[in-house]
This record gives C-alpha cells, structure tokens and sequence, in this order.
C-alpha cells in the first residue's frame, strides 16, 4: 500500500496565484523581491510593493541628516518610482513575468496587509531586516508585525544574517 505523499516545496508554491512583496530598495528587500519572484515565476501574479509617507522639504532635511543611508525612506512618491523599477528589473531576472507595480502612501505593515486584501493575496514575502535589531524587539518590526497580522501565508526570507 502507497504511503501518502507530501506534495514537495516547488508544488506548493505553484499554488499560489498572487504573491505580494514589499520593498523599500534596500539590498535585503530587493533579495526579498527576488525570492518572491522565483516563487511567482510565470504562474502566479506578483505585486511589487513600495509603501512611503509624502512630507513636508524640512521634516525631510530633518530625517535625512538622522537617516544618513536610510534616507530614501521619506523622500515622497519620487524615490518610490525609481525604487518600484528596480525591484521589477529584479524580479522580472528572476523569472516572474506578470508583475504589477503598486506605490502606497501609509506605514508598511500596515499598508502591505491592506494591499494583500485588496489583490487577494495567498502569500505576502518580507525579508528579516529589523527582525533581530533593537528597534525591532522594542517597537515590532515589519516581517514579525506581518508575520502575526496576515490573513494570508507570510514568507520571511533571510536576506541579511
């Protein structure tokens, strides 16, 4: 008698049909877009993802000079354009090919997990930067706040160790 057969990791990634990813540009989320998009390949439909908060020029100087590397974050919708076409250039060499691009303007967790109700998500991928860092322990970070919130699977790839 056959034993019952657990379906193996690539079939159970065919079975998703839309796969949500969020990026902010970094090097780690973009590993996160290219996972996702090995996952979505030319099956499933993949949203790429850029949440940001349109401010004021002198709250921008502001955190900016606090920022240093990370300052693209509150820059406004402009950053948010360059930021979407690389992570589709990403994806798009990793084997996804039906890509939709969406630029949202709201806190990322929460702005992800509406988006993934909005397109009927069956996955949603971050990748682990802040997992592990202070900040992150102290005031929750994107992957563990997603991780806990979704309604949808999370994947949490490990983009920097």
């Amino acid at each position: 008698m056959p034993r019952d057969r657990r379906p193996d990791m690539e079939e159970r990634m065919s079975e998703y049909t839309t796969v949500v990813v969020g990026t902010d540009g970094s090097e780690s989320s973009l590993k996160a877009v290219q996972r996702a998009a090995s996952i979505a390949g030319s099956t499933a439909k993949l949203v790429i993802a850029c949440a940001y908060f349109p401010s004021d020029p002198r709250s921008v100087e502001s955190a900016s000079d606090q920022l240093r590397e990370d300052a693209y974050q509150v820059h406004g919708a402009a950053p948010t354009y360059e930021i979407l076409r690389t992570a589709n250039e990403r994806a798009r060499g990793a084997g996804a090919t039906n890509i939709e691009e969406r630029s949202i303007v709201g806190p990322p967790v929460e702005s992800l997990l509406k988006l993934t109700n909005d397109v009927s998500a069956d996955l949603l991928v971050v990748g682990n930067r802040g997992l592990n860092t202070i900040t992150g322990r102290l005031l929750g970070s994107v992957p563990s706040d997603a991780a806990r919130k979704a309604h949808c699977d999370v994947l949490i790839v490990h983009t920097v160790r």
